[in-house]
């Protein structure tokens, strides 16, 4: 089934960007908001929308564990953290 126009919304969630993720859940949640779906259309906007609510997620998580990095002591443990120093 598609879901719009956007060839993105083709693609396989784990395919996609962050920002395309983020895009085409807001268009997944606009179009359940208007109620013109069918039942079946709305249960398969609702279900691929949960997806790449859980695609973003994991992308965000990612992207705050590359940003932190662990500043341990001289015996290893954790002091704290440092802002992720990008090479």
């Amino acid at each position: 089934m598609r879901l719009a126009h956007s060839t993105d919304m083709d693609m396989p969630i784990e395919e996609l960007s962050f920002e395309a993720a983020l895009k085409e859940l807001e268009t997944i949640v606009g179009r359940l908001e208007t109620g013109e779906a069918s039942l079946d259309e709305s249960i398969a906007l609702y279900e691929r929308g949960d997806k790449l609510r859980q695609r973003c997620a994991d992308r965000l998580d990612a992207a705050q564990s590359r940003i932190e990095a662990i500043r341990t002591d001289a015996e290893g443990k954790a002091a704290g953290t440092r802002p992720f120093a990008a090479a």
